[in-house]
This record gives structure tokens, C-alpha cells and sequence, in this order.
């Protein structure tokens, strides 16, 4: 039995994914025995009656409006959050949050600093993952196929190798939020105007018209392959958390060629991005067949539509077992850095 602290919540656009996503870890670590507290990043410790609320919640078609952001923003103080009991004295802080104030590297900057052990990767691999430019980069030095992007605003020779259809979105956010697909000029500034207004940089991204794959990383190890059709042009966020509105295949029916390709470049996208522990790495295989890493997830959701889990359950490791599996890495790395140095 350990003691665990959920951080989670968060002023985010993707707030509502975050807290679905530790009602369901908070569920099943009490399953397993270990006393488990919860700190809004936001709101702080949740009382009896907010606790019951976000077990309760589910994450709804749309992501809080700007203006409720802003005030979530207004009233976060993560450098307080060392300063908490339930942080303070506990065994391990298990996050669940998502968003450039979640997984971008500043809280885990604050918990290294405070020598408070974690779930995840640390500050480097988590702002690395996150400036989708700057992972890309990496990408491409090592090898891994990503498709071709530019950032706006564009020079004057850029513009004349742009090719339409593109994918305009934010640089440091999440589950599609702010995202659209732009497959002629006239419709491009204002794509870049909704994205503009989850992040000052925005990526344009070529459109990959193919299948679109993920695949779960545990242990530095990939997961099994899941294949996802959703019912629109593109995982949207409608689609990645309404019930329904996708068909999520895991393990996918495709070659075993293909599989362990995705499975490859799902381990070597870990490793070039500095990640730690456990990931996700999403995917395109364009008509050729030839695959395209999207992104890397550093915290992937844990919601009960969320893809980690399911790649897991292929591999027959249900939803406890995972966290149980997350937690334990944790543990032992933290073992590992605090314990006697190596003669």
C-alpha cells in the first residue's frame, strides 16, 4: 500500500479530458489498496463533495471556452503546489494532465526541484514532445518519418511550396483542439486565427490521407497496434471523447509487417523525444503504406475511451494493471536516484 497524490484538473483546453482521466486512476489505485488523495492544480486538495463531482464527470463534446480557461488561469498557482501536505508527504504523485501547463515540463521542473517522485517524463521529454516543432526536428535527425510542416507566418519562398490539403494547429496543445483541415488558400488565415487562440505558434502540416494508427509504449517497450476510424475527416475532439463517434480497433487488422513497423518506429519516437516509462505515438499510413509518426503523448489520457489503455488491454494488461505498472516504474526510478552512487 502506497501513499498516492492524483494531480490532475488544470486551466488547459483539455481540462475536462484530465479529470475524466483521474477519476478512472483514482478508482483503480484505491482498487489495489493504496490511499489515494487528489489535488487540482486549480482548486488544490478536492473536498469530499468536489471529489465526488469528478468521479462523476465525464469529458462532453467541447473543450472549456476561452473565457472559462482564462479564469482557471487566473487562479492557478502550481509554484504552491510543493507547499501542499498531500504533495509533501507523499509517496508518489501520479499526473494526470494534459496541455502545455501539464505536460510541457513546468510541473515536472517543480516536482525535480522539490525531489517530489512523479509518473512520466521528465521536464526535457515532456517540453520537447510538446513544441510539435521542435519534435519534429528530432524526428527527422533520427530518421523517423513525420510528414513534412512549416510554421506561420510563412517566408515568400515557403508559400510557394505549400501544397493543399494541410493541417493548421496549435504547436503546444492537445487532443486536437484548435485543429483544422485546409484544402484551399482562401480558408487558411482563418484556421490559423482559431489556432492562434490556444497558442501563439502554429504548424502547418501536410495532410496525410491514409489510416490512422497509435500505438501505446510501456516500459520503453511498444504495446499493441489500434487502428482508429472516426466518424469525421479527422480524430477531432468530438470524436476522441463522445462515445460512439469513433470505432477504435485494437489489435489492428493489419500484416504483420506493418505491425511491427508501427511498433518500431513507436520505440524509436520514444526514444529520440527523451521520453521515460510510458507513452503513445500516433500514426498515419498513407496510401503506399508508407507510415507517418503525427506526435508523441507523453501523458496519454485515461479516460474510458482513451487509447493507452485499450493498446494495453490488447497485450492483456487491464486498466489496474497499468497504473499499477506506471506507478512502480516511478518508484523505482526515484529509488534509483535517491539511493548510494555506484562504486
Amino acid at each position: 500500500m502506497k501513499r498516492i497524490t492524483v494531480l490532475t484538473g488544470g486551466s488547459t483546453p483539455e481540462r475536462h479530458v484530465a479529470l475524466a482521466g483521474a477519476a478512472q486512476v483514482v478508482r483503480a489505485l484505491r482498487g489495489l489498496g493504496h490511499v489515494v488523495t487528489i489535488v487540482d492544480t486549480v482548486d488544490g486538495p478536492l473536498d469530499e463533495a468536489s471529489e465526488r463531482a469528478m468521479l462523476e464527470s465525464s469529458v462532453g463534446r467541447d473543450p472549456p471556452t476561452l473565457e472559462e480557461l482564462s479564469h482557471l488561469a487566473a487562479r492557478e498557482r502550481p509554484e504552491l503546489l510543493p507547499t501542499l501536505p498531500e504533495l509533501r508527504e507523499t509517496e508518489l504523485v501520479f499526473l494526470v494532465l494534459h496541455g502545455q501547463q501539464g505536460e510541457g515540463g513546468e510541473i515536472q521542473a517543480l516536482l525535480d526541484l522539490t525531489g517530489i517522485p512523479y509518473t512520466g517524463s521528465g521536464p526535457l521529454g515532456s517540453a520537447v514532445a510538446m513544441d510539435k516543432d521542435v519534435a519534429k526536428r528530432l524526428l527527422t535527425a533520427a530518421g523517423v518519418p513525420t510528414p513534412e510542416w512549416q510554421m506561420w507566418p510563412l517566408a515568400e519562398w515557403e508559400e510557394s511550396q505549400l501544397e493543399f490539403p494541410v493541417i493548421v494547429k496549435p504547436s503546444k496543445v492537445g487532443s486536437s483542439v484548435g485543429l483544422s483541415v485546409v484544402r484551399a488558400e482562401a480558408d487558411l488565415v482563418a484556421a490559423v486565427e482559431l489556432a492562434e487562440r490556444y497558442d501563439r505558434e502554429v504548424m502547418l502540416e501536410r495532410y496525410i490521407d491514409g489510416r490512422e494508427f497509435t500505438v501505446g509504449v510501456l516500459n520503453e517497450k511498444a504495446l499493441a497496434v489500434g487502428e482508429i476510424i472516426p466518424q469525421h475527416e479527422t480524430f477531432d475532439y468530438e470524436c476522441k471523447y463522445t462515445p460512439g463517434m469513433t470505432e477504435e480497433v485494437f489489435p489492428a487488422v493489419i500484416s504483420d509487417e506493418l505491425a511491427v513497423q508501427l511498433r518500431d518506429l513507436a520505440e524509436r519516437t520514444h526514444r529520440a523525444l527523451k521520453l521515460r516509462e510510458f507513452s503513445r505515438v500516433d500514426f498515419r499510413v498513407d496510401q503506399t503504406g508508407t507510415p507517418w509518426v503525427l506526435e508523441a503523448n507523453t501523458l496519454p489520457g485515461l479516460t474510458g475511451t482513451s487509447l493507452l489503455p485499450q493498446s494495453a488491454a490488447a497485450c492483456g494488461i487491464d486498466f489496474a494493471a497499468l497504473c499499477d505498472t506506471i506507478c512502480s516504474g516511478a518508484l523505482q526510478r526515484a529509488r534509483e536516484q535517491t539511493g548510494p552512487p555506484k562504486q
